[in-house]
């Protein structure tokens, strides 16, 4: 009778407990789409850190994670100044006037960025931006620093539009000399940042017309460059979308204000940010809003039958709006320290796939606004990639991004929160358990996540995945599992296990360096297939990530 009895205890328990796991699984034979290296973008407000030994050290490294062409957009590139970098600020000096005010070009900054560049392997997106301040024509003072540095005239529409048009045009012809006709052709040429808002003085109708004497300038030294804009924010925004718009409508029906031409556009850019903020006393973060962004732009862009095939950058798709506001500044953007920042972002690329799939649209990039800020503290809690050189764990989930090719293919996970539900209310009722799966000859990847927008406490997810449709002849497939957890790829807990130190000895260091890598969870294994079908036990803790990596 006890015998019984435990013996019922015990399948009641086994059923609830399978009642428990999260079910994934993963169709290879089901393809979706090409799987496009969209997380292959980066950018800074700080175009001097280029030059900066870790900003050197962090451009190789971007190219090295990297198996496509890195992208690398930053601001300031045509301000006037010094050349010496502040939060928010930077300078080339590039465009002055001489005493008869006659142009003087000095392109020493700006080499020195662009050779950086090409010495990483990475490739430029030229932002051309912001105005000289000989060309200036705001009344305020040219500079203002941080945090109001969108007050200052360098924001200003130019004096002369047949100046911007003609500064434009010999920067590129320029470029063009230095690194050669066939390199600048592959390169991304996007007019000005965010001209829907303080970045831009000026009207609608004044960023259109910068807009044609720009790309007019460009293209007279270039004629196939790929040229676009208006790079605007959030959609969501009825005012922003409706800037998008009537950027879209200008370029479809009017002639370019630079030589009465059609007006160029090979890619559309807009910005989709999230917004976190402290509920009692916690991180909450926003990821709806960065997916409504994409979802009401993506939507705008697919009423143009002209336009909707264009490639889509989201020239800055992140959590929030402010990478230079450390933690110090507000508490919460401490989650860029740990594993909140990486698993939001793995359920923002799917969601964006998704959207893109939705509305038929041709998404090329979301953009991370990140980089890394030379001589401040450890772990400041800025918007970046890395530390003084040691990796955030964020870094990984672009790491583990670069690992996946091929096609993407079906998920399902009893774990998911559906793509409607999140654009309505965010990840706050429960998490976001899921996963998605790319399919290349002879191997496959599946990225999985434990996400929610409330950075709390909570059990461990047993979740179970079952991957199909491996080849029939196919009967053992070698899993190489890696993660990012509060002790695998993250940099940031062993430091604070350390004491938190400012001034690392060489061994701590050292050890940092090594604990921002990506890490495995496992040794790799072989695993027997049945049917073509291999099942993969993985426990995952909340905000942490898998890469499950099959080849035969």
């Amino acid at each position: 009778m006890f015998r019984k009895l435990a013996l019922l205890l015990c399948t009641l328990s086994t059923v609830a407990a399978s009642a428990q796991t999260i079910q994934i699984q993963v169709d290879l034979d089901k393809p979706l789409g090409a799987d496009k290296p969209i997380t292959s973008w980066f950018g800074y407000d700080e175009s001097n850190y280029t030059t900066m030994t870790h900003g050197r050290e962090l451009l190789r490294e971007l190219h090295d994670t990297s198996p496509v062409p890195v992208y690398i957009r930053a601001h300031h590139l045509l301000t006037s100044g010094d050349g010496v970098p502040e939060l928010k600020w930077s300078s080339t000096n590039v465009y002055t006037l001489d005493a008869k005010g006659h142009p003087v070009y000095n392109f020493k900054i700006i080499d020195g960025i662009f050779d950086a560049y090409q010495q990483a392997g990475v490739r430029p997106m030229v932002e051309l931006g912001f105005m000289p301040e000989a060309l200036a024509s705001g009344p305020a003072p040219y500079k203002v620093s941080y945090p109001r540095t969108l007050d200052g005239s360098v924001q200003s529409p130019p004096k002369d539009y047949a100046a911007w048009g003609e500064l434009c045009r010999t920067l590129a012809a320029h470029l063009v000399a230095r690194y050669g006709r066939d390199q600048a052709a592959q390169w991304y040429w996007e007019v000005w940042n965010e001209p829907n808002i303080p970045y831009w003085h000026g009207t609608q109708q004044e960023y259109d017309k910068l807009y044609d004497f720009a790309v007019a300038g460009v293209r007279a030294a270039l004629p196939e460059a790929r040229v676009g804009g208006p790079a605007t924010t959030s959609p969501r925004d009825p005012k922003a979308v409706a800037f998008l718009n009537a950027f879209l409508q200008h370029v479809a029906h009017d002639k370019s204000a630079a030589n009465g031409q059609p007006i160029p556009l090979d890619f559309i850019s807009f910005h989709a940010k999230g917004e976190p903020k402290i509920i009692d006393g916690h991180v909450r973060m926003g990821l709806d809003k960065e997916l409504r962004d994409a979802d009401k732009g993506f939507a705008a862009i697919a009423t143009y039958p002209q336009f909707r095939n264009l490639p889509i950058i989201l020239s800055e798709a992140d959590p929030e709006g402010c990478a230079a506001c450390s933690a110090k500044e507000n508490p919460s953007n401490n989650y860029r320290n740990g594993t909140l920042y990486p698993a939001y972002t793995a359920a923002a690329l799917k969601g964006l796939f998704d959207l893109q799939d939705r509305h038929q649209v041709n998404l090329l990039a979301m953009l991370s606004w990140s980089f890394e800020f030379e001589g401040k503290d450890y772990f400041q809690g800025f918007r970046t990639l890395a530390t003084n050189g040691i990796d955030k764990p964020v870094m990984n989930v672009f790491r583990m991004a670069s690992l996946m090719s091929g096609q993407r293919v079906a998920t399902t996970s009893t774990g998911q929160i559906p793509l409607d539900d999140i654009l309505s209310s965010g990840v706050q009722h429960a998490p976001d358990i899921d996963a998605l799966a790319t399919h290349a000859d002879r191997s496959a990847a599946i990225l999985l996540w434990n996400y929610q927008d409330d950075d709390l406490p909570a059990d461990d997810a047993p979740t179970s995945v079952t991957v199909h449709g491996i080849p029939a002849a196919v009967h053992r497939v070698l899993l190489q599992h890696d993660r990012i957890d509060a002790t695998h790829s993250n940099a940031y807990t062993a430091w604070m296990a350390m004491g938190s130190p400012q001034q690392p000895t060489p061994a701590q260091y050292a050890q940092l360096k090594a604990a921002g890598q990506l890490q495995s969870l496992t040794s790799p294994e072989w695993l027997d297939v049945s049917n073509g079908s291999v099942i993969i036990p993985v426990t995952l803790p909340r905000q942490a990530l898998s890469l499950l990596r099959l080849s035969w």
